[in-house]
């Protein structure tokens, strides 16, 4: 019989554990995918092509498809400027300690 493990579980053993640099990583990684995530879908509920989206924010097509399948080194200024003036949204960014 087989014994059915948690995704956590395959986490620790194949990524390593929290708060190893590993894990870390990993879940940095994830969190930008996110990011990317859901700009295109608040993208796509406002009805807007990636153009669109670039050209309210002083951007081109290719920045926003590259923001939008890998969220990492994006800065803060540039998320804002996506979210709250090209997606009419509200950025809120929380520090956990």
């Amino acid at each position: 019989m087989m014994k059915t493990k948690t995704l956590s579980q395959l986490e620790d053993k194949y990524i390593g554990k929290k708060g190893s640099p590993a894990r870390d990583r990993y879940e940095n990684e994830i969190a930008d995918l996110l990011i990317g995530q859901q700009i295109r879908d608040g993208r796509i509920k406002l009805d807007l092509t990636q153009e669109d989206l670039a050209e309210r924010i002083g951007k081109k097509r290719e920045f926003i498809s590259r923001i939008e399948n890998d969220g990492s080194n994006i800065t803060i200024k540039t998320l804002r400027d996506i979210v709250e003036v090209g997606l009419g949204g509200k950025l809120r960014i929380e520090v956990t300690l």
